[in-house]
């Protein structure tokens, strides 16, 4: 029987229609443009001991012709993601069930200090978050799955794993995590209710 429930955050508890469609419908900047900017400054910030986000964002702003300030910019990106009500709940029933839940994120300092603030009872409700700023692992390298499991004294097959990404997925099916990809709620609840019915055996096939 599974022991945790693993899940990524974006795209899964938190949802926004696109930043770059609304950026370009804001701003008027294309969405090429915009991603080709957002995908250079990820790969820096959501790293442990990068430097501040904005910084790496001026130049792009500065190019564009936009006078945003930091405060400006990010209110704008992080107030468009809102958490998704029924899966929150969610996690409370799976704690009922005696199931420990943990959040698997690559991610940046300035966007998980906002959503501390902004949601602080979400983040309780769980038994760990793993933020690859934090960690220094980010998704799909192997060590960021490995490094939750040690640390919470799991084995791969004691935990089910949720995600929008594929590559993430097939990493951690990979490492014999049980891993599905994210397409709603009740696909969730069916996967986990299926786990703990069936034997430790029948989870392993």
């Amino acid at each position: 029987m599974i022991k945790a429930v693993i899940f990524d955050l974006n795209g899964i508890f938190l949802e926004s229609e696109f930043l770059s469609k609304r950026f370009e419908e804001k701003y008027k900047v294309s969405q090429d443009e915009f991603t080709s900017a957002l995908k250079a400054v990820m790969n820096i910030v959501r790293k442990p001991n990068g430097p501040a986000a904005f910084s790496l964002w001026k130049p792009y702003l500065d190019s564009w012709g936009l006078l945003l300030t930091e405060e400006e910019f990010f209110d704008f990106w992080f107030s468009g993601e809102k958490l998704v009500p029924g899966l929150v709940n969610y996690v409370d029933e799976l704690k009922k069930k005696g199931l420990k839940v943990f959040i698997l994120s690559n991610n940046f300092r300035e966007r998980t200090e906002y959503y501390q603030k902004s949601f602080p009872s979400f983040f309780s409700k769980f038994d760990g978050v793993y933020f690859s700023w934090e960690t220094g692992f980010v998704k799909p390298e192997e060590k960021a799955y490995l490094n939750l499991l040690k640390k919470n004294s799991l084995s791969p097959q004691d935990s089910i794993y949720f995600d929008d990404a594929d590559k993430n997925i097939e990493v951690a099916r990979s490492l014999g995590i049980i891993s599905q990809k994210y397409e709603g709620l009740e696909e969730i609840r069916k996967a986990i209710e299926s786990l703990l019915k069936a034997s430790p055996e029948a989870q392993r096939i």
